[in-house]
C-alpha cells in the first residue's frame, strides 16, 4: 500500500498540534471488505481536543488534473466516512496542501459540494509540516 506524498508531513503536522497518532494506517473491516485510511489519531493536548478521536485520508492532488484528484479524495472520503459509522468516536478529515486549498478549493463549485455534503478539511503547509486550519 503506497503511502501518498504528504504523508509523513501531515503526520509530523498532527503530532505538532498535539495529536498522538495511533494507526499508521487506520485499519477497519466491514464485512469482508478491508479498508486503510492514512491515519488514526487522538487528541492528548488542551481540553478542545484531550480525548478526541480522528481519521484522516491525506491527498496530495499531484496529478495534471485537479478534478479527477479530487473525484479520488472525495469518493474515498465519502466510502471511508460511511465505513467509519462503525467507530462512531472518530471523525474523518481529509488533509489537503494549504497551496491546493488555496488554488482549487476555493473555487466555487468545490466550495459548495464540499458544505453541502459536510467534508472535513485539514489543512497544512508542506513547508512548515504545520496545521494551518481545521474545517469543519
Amino acid at each position: 500500500m503506497a503511502k501518498d506524498i504528504y504523508h509523513n508531513h501531515v503526520r509530523e503536522a498532527l503530532e505538532s498540534d498535539g495529536w498522538n497518532i495511533t494507526h499508521d494506517p487506520y485499519y477497519i473491516r466491514i464485512g469482508e471488505v478491508d479498508f486503510f485510511i492514512d491515519l488514526g489519531a487522538e487528541g492528548v493536548i488542551g481540553a478542545e481536543r484531550e480525548g478526541q478521536k480522528i481519521a484522516v485520508e491525506v491527498k496530495s492532488f499531484g496529478s495534471l488534473s485537479k478534478v479527477a484528484d479530487f473525484h479520488e479524495a472525495y469518493g474515498k472520503y465519502g466510502v471511508y466516512r460511511k465505513a467509519l459509522r462503525q467507530d462512531q468516536e472518530r471523525v474523518l478529515y481529509l488533509a489537503i496542501s494549504e497551496q491546493i486549498y488555496r488554488d482549487f478549493f476555493q473555487k466555487p463549485f468545490i466550495q459548495m459540494v464540499i458544505e453541502e455534503d459536510d467534508v472535513k478539511l485539514l489543512i497544512f503547509d508542506t513547508e512548515s509540516k504545520k496545521v494551518v486550519s481545521w474545517k469543519d
